[in-house]
């Protein structure tokens, strides 16, 4: 270890270039951190000098990093991610906390596994804070950056399905908290429930389908593609509780996960019927960066998380 050249380097140099990173603008950088413009612009110039690179030049949105400062991006959030380790406690009381945690939950998760553990969760720590968003398209890369703690979203339980349809990051880890299946929503009065209920009477009807993390398409859809077939999709929503209306007041066939499904259908006058074509269930799956593997607080709310839903799937 050379510690002279370590002694150079600053550490809010560090932080500094790490958010311009992440932002490519520095009036948003100076917001993140506090400071003003011009002290950004003088962090930029030292860090020039540090690593003998430009780092950013100018582009029509902000600016844009060379190839450099790209191959330093990973290697600063694994520093920064460690350092931060160094400063947490080492003991976490949930009693005391003050702690904000960030979770990023795919909408159908609500009524089914939120109820399991938030209760408790403020039951055993009152001071924490939970600032919950939806799951996107870069979640993945949120956890990777430290914006978000946990994630829950629906994960393919086969390696060739979920290669299809969501594979996470090595540097990723996971647990699977409740296996769920698809079925069928549509509105009581529905002109399909005098027809006899097949694979043909259900991809004869039109659709509506939630859009995920960006993604128009289920596995249903690559299964049938398999064969040649489509499903006639009417419209894409961005919410399942949006598919859901439109299902009480169309003909659109909304398909959903069961437990959704059940709790959304007496309060739309729904009808819920089994998804007449064969699909491997999912699994509703816990989702965390390694790099918060032995943080007490994050340890402490993944096991009551997983405990909780795990005591659900044992009731069901």
């Amino acid at each position: 270890m050379n510690i002279h050249s370590l002694l150079k380097i600053d550490l809010n140099l560090l932080v500094c270039l790490h958010v311009l990173l992440d932002e490519c603008h520095v009036s948003r950088t100076a917001e993140r951190l506090h400071l003003s413009q011009s002290a950004i612009s003088k962090n930029l110039a030292k860090l020039r000098d540090v690593f003998d690179d430009p780092l950013f030049t100018r582009s029509a949105h902000g600016i844009k990093p060379t190839p450099k400062a790209l191959s330093l991006a990973p290697k600063l959030r694994d520093v920064l991610g460690h350092l931060e380790q160094l400063t947490r406690p080492d003991i976490f009381s949930p009693q005391n906390s003050k702690r904000q945690f960030r979770l990023s939950l795919v909408e159908s998760t609500y009524p089914l596994l939120l109820p399991q553990f938030v209760g408790e969760l403020f039951e055993q720590a009152p001071g924490i804070t939970v600032s919950a968003e939806p799951w996107q398209a870069n979640t993945f890369s949120e956890m990777t950056r430290g914006v978000i703690d946990l994630g829950i979203t629906g994960k393919d339980l086969s390696p060739e399905d979920a290669s299809l349809t969501m594979m996470p990051p090595e540097d990723i880890h996971s647990v699977k908290l409740y296996l769920d299946n698809q079925v069928v929503l549509m509105r009581a009065d529905h002109p399909l429930l005098d027809a006899d209920w097949t694979e043909q009477t259900y991809l004869a009807a039109r659709h509506v389908q939630v859009r995920c993390a960006g993604s128009d398409l289920w596995l249903l859809d690559y299964k049938l593609a398999d064969n040649g077939i489509k499903r006639d999709i009417a419209m894409y929503v961005p919410d399942f509780n949006g598919a859901a209306s439109l299902s009480s007041c169309t003909d659109l066939l909304f398909t959903a996960p069961k437990h959704f499904a059940e709790y959304i259908a007496p309060r739309l006058d729904l009808v819920v019927l089994p998804l007449p074509i064969p699909l491997p269930p999912m699994a509703y799956t816990l989702f965390w960066h390694r790099q918060n593997d032995d943080d007490p607080g994050h340890t402490w709310l993944r096991q009551l998380i997983i405990s909780r839903c795990n005591a659900l799937t044992a009731e069901n």
